[in-house]
Order: structure tokens, then sequence, then C-alpha cells
């Protein structure tokens, strides 16, 4: 099978990981896209007024308010709108780096366990802010269980629990993005296989009782003839 070009390869030409390429360009893409949705909404005669017809406006306005409701749904909890900026910036990255691997000679840099378990640090480092933000010093009282004579028991558990979630999150984007990249190689590339062709081994002429009639194939001789 013929290798495919790797265009974040030649960019970094061998010096500059080729994810650490493609995630400064999905995070370029975004930073210009909220930058210009943020000048379209400012610049609007009326910003409660929706624009006619697909605008820069529209889509954004769109995304937001769909990241709002999911946010709402998955949480289920009052005040969720706080965290649709985190989970709205994690969901459109994680989004535009997987589109990012459907250009033929790119690379999604979530397909590289680096980046995935970086994110997995991200949003457990998330986790235990929004845990001390919302409940202070007594946030630490979750390690203990729920039942305090089974502390003991349930501290190193709930400790092991917490230290291996974050690879437990990189592993598991990294495990959703491998089937879908590897689908899209062979959808790019094209899946052709190389056979070796084996010229077929010729029976001697002077061979005992064989003899070779046309086309190569080749008959015996019982002696019933």
């Amino acid at each position: 099978m013929q290798k495919s070009v790797n265009f974040l390869e030649l960019i970094g030409r061998g010096k500059i990981p080729e994810v650490l390429i493609g995630t400064w360009i999905v995070m370029g893409i975004l930073l210009v896209f909220g930058f210009v949705a943020r000048a379209s909404i400012a610049g609007a005669a009326d910003p409660i007024i929706p624009d006619e017809g697909i605008s820069i406006r529209s889509i954004s306005e769109m995304i937001v308010e769909w990241l709002d409701g999911f946010v709402a749904e998955v949480t289920e909890m009052h005040g969720s709108r706080a965290m649709v900026p985190f989970f709205g910036c994690i969901f459109m990255f994680i989004l535009f780096a997987n589109f990012f691997g459907l250009i033929p000679g790119m690379e999604p840099p979530t397909g590289d366990s680096d980046l995935t378990f970086a994110l997995g640090v991200i949003c457990f480092g998330y986790y235990v802010y929004q845990g001390f933000a919302s409940n202070g010093v007594w946030y630490l009282r979750s390690f203990l269980g729920p039942y305090l004579p089974l502390a003991v028991l349930m501290l190193p558990i709930e400790l092991a629990d917490n230290l291996f979630r974050p690879f437990s999150l990189g592993i598991r984007l990294y495990a959703r993005r491998q089937p879908r990249s590897l689908a899209t190689d062979f959808s790019c590339q094209g899946f052709r296989p190389e056979f070796e062709v084996v010229e077929e081994e010729r029976w001697p002429a002077a061979a005992p009782g064989v003899r070779e009639i046309e086309g190569g194939s080749k008959c015996y001789d019982t002696g019933l003839e």
C-alpha cells in the first residue's frame, strides 16, 4: 500500500510534532470564527432581531443555543449555563479536530494519545475546581464515602478512582477516534493490496509418467491407454 502524503509532517519538517501543528491550526480556526462571530453580533443594528438567511451570526447563535440546551440537559442542575463556555470549547475543539482528519493529507489531532490525555487532565482539573467552588473544603468529605464507619475502606477506592479518571477519559477519546481514523485512511487512500506473483514450478520434461498438454496443464499416464 502506498504511503499517503501528510501535510502536517511537511509543515513541521520533522522538528515540530504533527499533533502540535494540527492543534494550533484547529485552535486558530476556532479563534478566528469566534472573533468574526463576535464582531458580527456587535455590529448588528438590533442584536435581538436575528439575521435573514444564513450568516456567521446566525450560525454562531444556533451553535450557542444548541450547546446551552445540551449542557442543561446533560448536567440537569441549576446554574448549568455557567458551564457552557468550558464544555462548548471542549466540544467544538474535538468536533473540528475530528473533521480535520477528513481533509486528504491531514491527520486529526485527536488521533494522538498525547492530546486525548491532555484533554482528560483538563476536564479532570475542571471537575475538581467545580467541586471546591460548590462545596469548599467540604468537597474532600466526598472521598470518605457516604457512611463514615466505612471511610477507611472508601478513601483508597475514591483516591484511585479520581487518580485514574484522567487516563480513563483520554483512553476513551482515543479509542473512539481510532476506528474512524482507520476508516478514513482506507476511504481516502484506497485499498490497493499488492500481490506477489510466484511463477508456477514447472515439471521436468523428463519426469516419468507426466506429459504437458496445451495450456500448461499436466496429465498423468496411468498406463491404461
